[in-house]
């Protein structure tokens, strides 16, 4: 059985690797060029998606490009400042967690796949029939006997459809950049930043990096107006949200013409009533995406690759069963992540003073805590934040063995 991915960043490798052992030939089409190598953002891997990483085979690999970021020094717009050792947060919401470059896992996730996956990369995919004939920029019209979005936030498998972004996004409030520039900080194991209301910025190192990323989190009244490819209006837009903001946010405002990688998005949810049409479903942010940065979003894509993996196969390739079951499986995990993406991008970003002072007591208080009464008084307190642990993984049916060697 032939199966078509698009996106070759996250999701889209997850599946193929498991797709592959289940017996199914994949093709993974890619719109960049060449796989990213800049290094990306720092995204986090929880239990369950650390958990497949292992039966996968990389995890030791992952654990090995780690960022190593372990304490945050936080200055306020006030002028306060606290300190916090990030375990105390992480070991309190997860059993398991690492925090990786975006690009560097993406990496591994391609080197434990390209002996046994198709990879076309600089093409990107312009119609689908029914029937699966599928239709690229670049290559030859091809037949598929299943199509799966893993092609991010702006997905063209969803567009091409289930119709317009417009018609699914649901807007958080806020907005997230990132961008690498020196680390001139000489950050290797912290991250330090300044918070003030509706507005935060960070900078943080990663252990096998000689450069840095600083990243910038800010709430607006309403939704700014730009496409999310105009990157000189990002950084204009960027530049006005940070104004006058002090610390060492200048100076990193002043890196932007010079930046070697750029990200910027809102911080979007994604809300469709199903995610499959005959054939073809979608994976990750491509369909259901909790909020970038704050919804566990890489975590999700990486357990929902497998789930659905594992249902395709214990159904046989019968995508009329397995994607409401893949559906059926997902679905509470990605309700409870939206909820949660809600909830966290407005304690991240405080929306006024008396916010700002709660956020700033709240560290100081988790920072003397010990994590196991961090982590009780979490579960006690039922908010979500221990959600990304919440989900069982099923054992599906033995995969075979292939020749990729992760």
């Amino acid at each position: 059985m032939r199966v078509l991915i698009s996106g070759a960043s996250i999701a889209g490798p997850v599946l193929a690797y498991w797709l592959t052992r289940y017996g199914f030939t994949v093709t993974v089409v890619e719109r960049a060029p060449a796989l990213r190598k800049a290094g990306g953002h720092a995204v986090d891997l929880f239990k369950p998606a650390m958990d497949i990483a292992e039966r996968m085979g990389v995890l030791e690999r992952v654990g090995a490009r780690k960022t190593g970021t372990e304490r945050l020094t936080m200055h306020t717009e006030d002028g306060a400042r606290v300190e916090l050792e990030l375990r105390r947060i992480v070991g309190a919401i997860s059993d398991r967690h690492v925090e990786i470059m975006r690009d560097d896992l993406s990496e591994i996730l391609y080197e434990a796949t390209r002996h046994d996956v198709e990879y076309v990369f600089d093409d990107s995919i312009t119609s689908i029939s029914d029937d699966g004939e599928v239709t690229f920029e670049r290559g030859e019209p091809a037949r598929f006997d299943l199509v799966i979005g893993a092609d991010g936030l702006h997905s063209t498998v969803r567009r091409l459809v289930f119709g317009p972004e417009s018609r699914f996004t649901h807007w958080v409030g806020a907005y997230l950049a990132v961008v690498s520039l020196p680390n001139f900080l000489g950050l290797e194991d912290r991250m330090e930043g300044i918070a003030g209301i509706g507005r935060m910025a960070a900078m943080y190192g990663a252990s096998h990096l000689g450069e840095a990323r600083a990243g910038f989190f800010f709430r607006t009244p309403q939704p700014l107006d730009y496409h999310y490819r105009d990157v000189a209006r990002q950084k204009e837009l960027l530049r006005e949200s940070f104004a006058g903001v002090g610390w060492q946010v200048p100076r990193i405002l002043a890196e932007l013409e010079h930046a070697p990688a750029f990200y910027f998005d809102s911080i979007t949810q994604l809300r469709l009533d199903t995610w499959s049409r005959g054939r073809v479903t979608l994976v990750g942010d491509a369909g259901y995406c909790p909020g970038p940065a704050v919804g566990g979003s890489t975590s999700l894509a990486v357990v929902g690759a497998y789930v659905l993996a594992g249902e395709l196969a214990a159904y046989g390739g019968d995508h009329t069963r397995a994607y409401p079951a893949y559906e059926a499986e997902l679905g509470d995990y990605v309700r409870r992540s939206r909820t949660f993406a809600i909830s966290a991008a407005k304690r991240i970003v405080p929306g006024s003073r008396f916010d700002l002072w709660a956020l700033t007591q709240g560290v100081r208080l988790v920072s003397r805590l010990p994590v196991a009464l961090t982590r009780a008084a979490l579960k006690l307190g039922g908010n979500g934040a221990r959600l990304h642990d919440a989900i069982a993984l099923k054992s599906y049916s033995a995969p075979r063995e292939t020749t990729s060697h992760p």
